[in-house]
């Protein structure tokens, strides 16, 4: 085996002062980045506190509460697709005839909210005028009835719940991925 010899000394291109790295520094480049990073900063906890807010959806800016002479509904406003969420509807007892109560349910709370089920289930139903017209025994007052819902994709829903009699309740639930 043969020994390589180097002839010429390798030298570090780097500057050195005093036998230490020279690292240049950019101070207005410094104090762009720091900017940056404080706008990075105040986005995400901006964000951070629209989510506990509920604007993603499961807070108090996501709850909502509707109130007509027949009934008190309870919903998210926005809800996340994927996600199971209740809305929950309370009778009055100008609601109850003959000891059951009628519920008109657009098609909207079935294909775009996703119903899943109904509790109490209803005794009976009937499809028609763009919904679904449900028939509940009513034992107890405040009589009250849950649809679990799951979304199964992004968007805004429009829906109407109405008791027959009564004015009809509208509102829109935002879905959001």
């Amino acid at each position: 085996m043969s020994k390589v010899v180097f002839q010429r000394q390798v030298e570090d291109s780097v500057p050195k002062i005093n036998d230490e790295v020279a690292v240049g520094e950019d101070l207005d480049f410094q104090r762009t980045w720091w900017k940056f990073e404080r706008a990075v900063w105040i986005l995400f906890a901006l964000l951070i506190m629209a989510d506990l807010a509920g604007l993603f959806g499961r807070g108090p800016l996501a709850d909502a509460t509707l109130i007509s002479p027949a009934m008190t509904i309870h919903f998210e406003r926005i809800e996340r697709s994927g996600t199971p969420s209740m809305l929950h509807i309370d009778f009055n007892p100008s609601a109850i005839q003959e000891g059951k109560i009628k519920l008109f349910a657009s098609e909207s709370i079935v294909n775009k909210l996703g119903a899943q089920r109904i509790i109490p289930s209803p005794e009976t139903s009937a499809i028609g005028g763009g919904g679904i017209t449900y028939t509940f025994p009513a034992t107890a007052v405040p009589a009250t009835v849950t649809f679990a819902l799951q979304p199964d994709r992004p968007g805004a829903a429009n829906f109407e719940l109405q008791v027959p009699g009564a004015s009809a309740v509208q509102s829109r639930v935002y879905i959001v991925p």
